[in-house]
């Protein structure tokens, strides 16, 4: 049994390292995709990140910018994929995909 133990450790090992490289090239497209986003789509997306969820009062307070544009960007980012909109009217939130 235990000459056994050192194949399972270099698999395991391996299988790690393995994750590891798939993460660092994950975590670089994204950095990639969010490069290209305006600053204020950008915070959206870092608040939604930390806090889970977010609503356009909640992005009002945040960035203090217009209604208007700030629908504007929600409605770009739920088209490319980065949000999706839960709700609708008044009770509206948004989540990462």
């Amino acid at each position: 049994m235990m000459p056994c133990l050192p194949y399972v450790l270099v698999f395991f090992l391996r299988s790690l390292a393995e994750q590891v490289r798939r993460l660092e090239k994950k975590v670089e497209r994204e950095k990639l995709v969010l490069a290209t986003l305006p600053e204020l789509s950008l915070q959206i997306v870092e608040f939604t990140r930390e806090h889970g969820r977010i609503t356009i009062g909640e992005a009002i307070k945040l960035t203090g910018a217009n209604r208007n544009t700030l629908k504007q960007h929600f409605r770009s980012l739920v088209e490319r994929a980065h949000l999706n909109q839960q709700g609708s009217g008044r009770g509206v939130w948004y989540e990462l995909r």
